[in-house]
């Protein structure tokens, strides 16, 4: 990608060959500064759904702090998992892995139902874990019906419907009472100011990094004008123990479990998109069997994560936006995020630290990384055709995109809906995809799809 920041480091392995930037192994203070960075831009989002679980569960504060020190452990080891690579699990490629949003809406349900509570979810998780890694075969047979034209909807909307997270974080958080205050907005600019000018006038490493140089000068100005706040740092212990099980023995309901596996099918869709994109930006090209090993961890690490206390997992769209941004696509980096989660994940007192930095000091990062993710989009649909037999796939971009917006520009649009209807009508990204699929076929034809898919 012409418009993308590509990394200097890359290395030899010896006369006439060059190792592949996703496979580069970079010194260890670089990749520790790097996968820093990765951590910092998932962090809000990897914390948030234990926040809202444990709220909705009534839980009390220590224990909704074990459900955060789960989270981030399961993160970074789905992580190293997903980064590594292991037998027929791993797409080997720079992924971030964390909880899902997807799941949200059918954990709040059950924690409201007596029978079931949190034990009652871990059980519906664990049974979607095991569902998702038999799945991942057959869903990774779905490649076929996602040619440029179908992946570049899919791929645009992802990072539109992040930008409002970003605006979101640059505001100060949603329910912030002072939500969209100047001096949030100012920060939030400052940050994304400081990423143009270094992307523009600095080279080699401190490029690769622009996006943690800039986090660090919003924090430290956050900090200057006193709204940092590193409440219960020092009340949390050093160390923490992780063990399964640890709110009592999983309970299985067969309604419960179908529901979580419908949100599995919307999470590994939701990562089929996200695979391709980072397949677009590490100019690898994805194979079934590619997207077939990346999926089984995504339902390996829902399994792992309601073993270990913790919720269903998918591959971090904000990461795939950071990798646009420095164009460093080496594995190695999100390998070094995953053991930094999981030293999160043990020493409560330093995630209590990272936790500190402010959400409007994210919000001009944020619009950078996921501009990128959309902006990448574009670039593949760049290259279809649009003139002659194929002006229908004008028809196909137009309608897609708007249907997945629907969700972002109007978050109530579906609530009339019946309610198993929700994981579907309120994923933009599901939405878009499965609309683009199916105008492909109609407009297309499946040998069509078959023969770009291959081609792409």
């Amino acid at each position: 990608m012409s418009n993308i920041q590509t990394s200097s480091l890359g290395a030899a392995d010896g006369p006439g060959t060059t190792v592949d930037p996703v496979d580069e192994i970079l010194p260890v203070g670089q990749l520790s500064v790097l996968g820093l960075q990765h951590v910092l831009v998932m962090y809000a989002g990897a914390v948030a759904v234990p926040l809202i679980i444990g709220g909705a569960l009534k839980l009390p504060k220590d224990q909704v702090a074990l459900l955060i020190n789960a989270d981030l452990l399961c993160a970074g080891i789905v992580t190293l998992i997903q980064s590594i690579g292991f037998w027929k699990f791993g797409i080997r490629l720079p992924v971030m892995m964390g909880v899902t949003f997807a799941a949200v809406g059918p954990m709040l349900a059950m924690a409201a139902n007596p029978d079931l509570g949190i034990q009652g979810i871990f059980g519906s998780v664990m049974a979607a874990g095991v569902f998702g890694i038999f799945a991942a075969t057959f869903i990774s047979r779905l490649l076929p019906m996602f040619p440029p034209v179908v992946t570049g909807v899919i791929i645009s909307v992802i990072g539109l419907s992040l930008l409002r997270v970003a605006a979101n974080w640059a505001g100060g958080g949603v329910g912030n009472p002072n939500f969209g205050a100047p001096l949030y907005l100012g920060v939030a600019l400052i940050v994304l100011a400081s990423i143009i000018l270094i992307t523009k006038f600095v080279k080699g490493f401190f490029a690769n990094i622009s996006v943690l140089v800039g986090l660090i000068i919003g924090f430290l100005i956050a900090l200057a004008l006193g709204q940092v706040s590193f409440a219960g740092v020092a009340e949390a212990p050093w160390a923490a123990a992780i063990y399964p099980f640890m709110f009592g023995p999983p309970k299985f309901d067969v309604v419960a479990i179908l529901t979580m596996c419908i949100v599995m099918v919307v999470v590994m869709i939701e990562s089929m998109g996200m695979f391709l994109a980072l397949g677009e930006l590490t100019h690898r090209r994805i194979t079934q069997e590619d997207l077939a090993k990346g999926l089984r961890v995504d339902g390996l690490g829902t399994l792992i994560g309601g073993i270990l206390n913790t919720f269903p997992h998918t591959s971090f769209s904000q990461n795939v936006g950071l990798v646009g941004v420095t164009g460093v696509r080496s594995r190695y980096v999100t390998i070094a995020g995953g053991i930094i989660m999981i030293a999160l994940g043990l020493l409560p007192k330093l995630a209590l630290l990272v936790a500190s930095v402010p959400q409007f000091v994210l919000g001009g990062a944020g619009i950078v990384m996921f501009g990128m993710v959309a902006a990448t989009g574009i670039r593949i649909l760049h290259g279809v055709e649009f003139h002659g037999e194929k002006r229908h796939n004008m028809y196909i971009v137009a309608i897609a995109i708007g249907m997945g917006l629907v969700p972002e520009l109007s978050p109530k649009f579906f609530d009339q809906m019946p309610h198993f209807l929700g994981p579907l009508l309120h994923s933009g990204i599901l939405l878009a995809a499965v609309t683009a699929v199916v105008l492909n076929l109609v407009y297309n034809g499946w040998e069509e799809a078959d023969e770009s898919a291959h081609a792409h």
